[in-house]
């Protein structure tokens, strides 16, 4: 050998992996800028501890005289999957992690969960719906996925 020395640089990245837009992301998000939602994170980012995670949608809006700036957050889910009660089961479960995080990180920020009119109709207006609407303070943002907007807030 004639003492050469060969030196490897290796540089580490660190990919941050973002999640996955659900099917119907950008209608939800055109539908809120139609009715005029200024949209402001897409996504939102929470911090839990050392978890991050992502809410899909937040967007605010001026109410009134008053300039008063109403913020909300939204999960876009299109209830795509095999089975309703399966997306239902998933769906909740991000809502109630999402809706702890964020009463910490975004207090005043108000989450909706946005699900299709179908489902809407078929699954949450259900008996089983109800009953889960009745004693768990899910908030809903009902949209028309072919019309791209906003059918109903339900609070």
């Amino acid at each position: 050998m004639n003492g050469a020395l060969t030196v490897a640089l290796v540089v580490s990245r660190v990919y941050v992996a973002m999640p996955q837009r659900d099917l119907v992301h950008g209608v939800v998000r055109a539908a809120l800028e139609r009715d005029q939602w200024v949209i402001t994170h897409d996504p939102l980012l929470l911090h839990g501890g050392s978890h991050n995670l992502y809410v899909d949608l937040g967007a605010d809006r001026v109410l009134g005289a008053e300039r008063e700036a109403q913020k909300i957050a939204v999960e876009v889910k299109s209830f795509s999957g095999r089975s309703e009660i399966t997306e239902l089961e998933r769906a909740l479960g991000q809502y109630v992690l999402y809706e702890t995080l964020l009463r910490k990180s975004h207090p005043g920020r108000v989450l909706l969960l946005a699900v299709p009119a179908s489902v809407f109709e078929s699954l949450l207006s259900s008996e089983l719906g109800m009953t889960l609407r009745e004693s768990f303070p899910l908030r809903l943002l009902v949209f028309d996925p072919v019309a791209g907007e906003v059918r109903r807030w339900v609070w």
